[in-house]
Parts: C-alpha cells; structure tokens; sequence
C-alpha cells in the first residue's frame, strides 16, 4: 500500500499547530503543508485538498465548508475539526470511544467531524450513562466547564501571552446567551432529548478542561447509585486506551481537580462522586490534546488504518 498523503489546510492556528507538531517525522504518511504566501490562494488550496488521500482541516467554519466545496476528487477523505459539519447526519462523529465499534465506523469513513472540546467531556460522561438507561434522555442537564485560554485560538494566547496580558482577565464566565455553539453537538451525541443548559468559562492557564455535570439522584430511576453510574462508564471504557475512570474511593479522597492534569496528553480522566443523593461527573482533560489536536490524530490513524 502506498504511503497515504496527508493536506493539513490550517496550520497556523493552536489546533493545526498541535496537529503538524504530532505528525512530523511520521515515516507511514507523506505530510503536506502550503507555504504562507500561498495559504489564502484558493487554487492552491483547492489543488493541494484533490490531490491529497486525507486533509485535515483546522479553519473557521466558513472557511471549512468553502474547503470541503472544492473537493472534486472523490477519494479525498476529510477530517474537519470546525465545528461546521459536527451534526451533519451525512458526516461521522471523530470521538471514537462514544459507542460499541465507534472507532470501526471512523476507520472506513469518507467525512469525520472532530469534537468540540467541551462536548468531549460532556458525551464521554453522559452518552454510555443515557444509552444504558440510567440517566433518562429528558434530565434536565446543567453542564459547567473551565478551559484553559489557549480554547480561544490564537486571540486567547494572544490576550493572555501578547504585550497586553497585565490586564488579562483571570477568568471569565462567558456564553451567558445559553446559545453556546456546542450546545446541540453535546445534546445530539449524548441521546438528549432536551437541550441542556451549559455554562463554559475560561482561565488563566494556557491549556487543560474541568467539566463537571450534577445529577440529584431522586430525578434518577428508582435504584440508580453513583456506584451505579460509576460501573456503567468503568464497563463502557474497559481497556480503553485513552479513557480513564477514576477508582470510587481515589475520587473520594480527592479535595480538588486541577484542569491542567492531564496537559500534553491524548488522554480523558472520568469521575464520579456522590454524597447525600447528589452526584457530580466530572471530565479532566487537555483541550488541545483529546480535545482537538489529539482526537484528530486518533481519527487520522484510524483512516489510515481503514484504507
């Protein structure tokens, strides 16, 4: 088999950055990159996506849909990591461990949407939970995270890294509009059948996530414990290589999470904790890692694998 060419459309953003990054050096993909003069060329662009076996887009939405537009070849496979086509029924959702042979369904597709960071934690918590009947589809879902400021892109390195970060704002609650774009991505993957209400915030630190759902155990069917809940995300996750869920007892001995954790890895950490009939999920992981640039790899491989 020949070695499979791989079009990074976007490497100059944190996202693409991290993508290049990971994929240097790489002996089993040949990797393609247009140089700075060339990169808002659209006949480059659309050259260097037709002729290559996988692109990987890291752009905005527009410029993501104007991309896959240009495709004419049919056997460009496309991983977007915009959240342009993410619940688009005609493309595959990147986040291999959601379901049973998930990770089959990427492997042979033709169009993968990436995650969203936030819906990463939030789908991985809730998803093996509702498919397994033990949190009911039309729960009312409030969902709070914390991201470092590098989920901004290049403007929140900027503001937090640039000649001006003195009067950074150490941190900030945002998407008080409750319109949030991954709002219907976390409710169409997590089986919702009601939007939730989801509350995003951004740190000071560069880089990491902590998402935290309650759930109040007497809005749960009659028997459902957190040791419950706790079992059924330890059986869906079993042998993963990438999702941990933490031991009851180690979470219980925990007095804080600390969102930069599990920084610099490809990994997500999964916990449950309960106390006087309420429940908290709890998500740790690297918003650059499995929730962008790492997730987009893991796809990466997969396609490669599935050729």
């Amino acid at each position: 088999m020949s070695i499979p060419v791989v079009f990074i459309d976007g490497d100059q953003g944190t996202t693409g950055l991290q993508i290049h990054q990971r994929l240097q050096g790489r002996d089993d993909l040949q990797l393609v990159t247009l140089p700075a003069a060339s990169r808002k060329d659209p006949e480059r662009r659309a050259a260097a996506i037709n002729a290559c076996d996988i692109a990987l887009l890291c752009l905005p939405d527009d410029a993501a849909r104007a991309a896959v537009a240009s495709i004419s070849n049919p056997a460009v496979r496309v991983i977007d990591a915009s959240s342009a086509h993410r619940t688009d029924p005609d493309w595959v959702y990147g986040f291999a461990q959601m379901s049973e042979r998930h990770d089959e369904v990427i492997a042979h597709a033709s169009r993968v949407s990436n995650p969203g960071c936030y819906p990463t934690g939030a789908v991985g918590l809730l998803r093996p939970l509702i498919d397994a009947g033990l949190v009911s589809r039309d729960y009312p879902i409030s969902i709070s995270a914390v991201s470092g400021y590098s989920g901004k892109g290049r403007a929140g390195v900027d503001e937090f890294e640039g000649p001006d970060a003195a009067q950074a704002t150490p941190f900030q609650v945002y998407g008080l509009g409750l319109a949030h774009k991954h709002v219907p991505e976390i409710q169409q993957y997590s089986g919702l059948s009601e939007r939730p209400v989801f509350v995003p915030s951004y740190g000071s630190f560069r880089q990491g996530i902590v998402l935290t759902i309650p759930l109040q155990l007497r809005l749960l069917a009659p028997g459902v414990t957190g040791a419950r809940l706790h079992a059924c995300l330890e059986r869906h996750y079993a042998g993963s290589e990438f999702v941990e869920v933490v031991g009851m007892d180690e979470a219980k001995a925990m007095t804080g999470l600390d969102p930069r954790q599990l920084n610099d890895t490809d990994r997500l950490r999964l916990m449950v904790f309960e106390n006087a009939g309420h429940v908290l999920l709890a998500a740790v992981f690297d918003n650059l890692g499995k929730g962008a640039a790492g997730a987009a790899v893991q796809n990466l491989n997969l396609m490669i694998a599935g050729a």
